[in-house]
């Protein structure tokens, strides 16, 4: 196990090599990029300043319990644990949100339950679809609902279909 840890800085020295081989100027390339870098990440900032807000603001005006409790019978139906149902609900908005949220459904349950599979399967099988789609919309400059939708319902798709397969696990 201790030799995997040496597999990136032996990359790393790997590409250094390579490219005094080829006479390429390191220091100059990466602060080109870094240069090219800069643009984007100012236009990035206002979405996710703006997704991190609203995820907070989601969480702390209580609306998020709401929501939780009322589509809870939906989710039960589908096959989906109601006591995961908040992590379905903050998965795509925060990901250091959603990582709390599992680790007190594994505190709560047990790592070994069919709601704890269940929750880490959600939060494997999906994305911080929100924040995601900031750095897409900050990268092309145009802003569309479908790859939101299509993003959402692949996500949801994918916890309906692991907590079927968490059952026969």
């Amino acid at each position: 196990m201790k030799y995997v840890a040496l597999v990136i800085p032996l990359l790393f020295l790997a590409l250094f090599a390579y490219a005094l081989f080829k006479k390429v100027k390191l220091y100059d390339c990466f602060t080109a990029g870094i240069k090219e870098a800069a643009p984007l990440v100012l236009s990035l900032f206002p979405y996710l300043a703006a997704i991190l807000i609203l995820s907070e603001l989601f969480e702390q005006s209580g609306l998020s319990g709401y929501l939780t409790a009322f589509l809870a019978p939906a989710f039960r139906a589908l096959g989906i644990p109601p006591e995961i149902s908040k992590l379905v609900l903050l998965k795509p908005f925060s990901g250091s949100g959603s990582t709390a949220l599992l680790s007190e459904i594994l505190s709560a349950y047990g790592a070994d339950s069919y709601i704890a599979r269940c929750a880490c399967v959600a939060y494997g099988s999906s994305e911080t679809v929100f924040y995601i789609l900031a750095v897409y919309f900050a990268g092309i400059g145009k802003r569309r609902i479908r790859p939101v939708l299509i993003s959402l319902f692949a996500g949801f798709a994918s916890v309906v279909l692991g907590c079927f397969l968490c059952r026969f696990l």
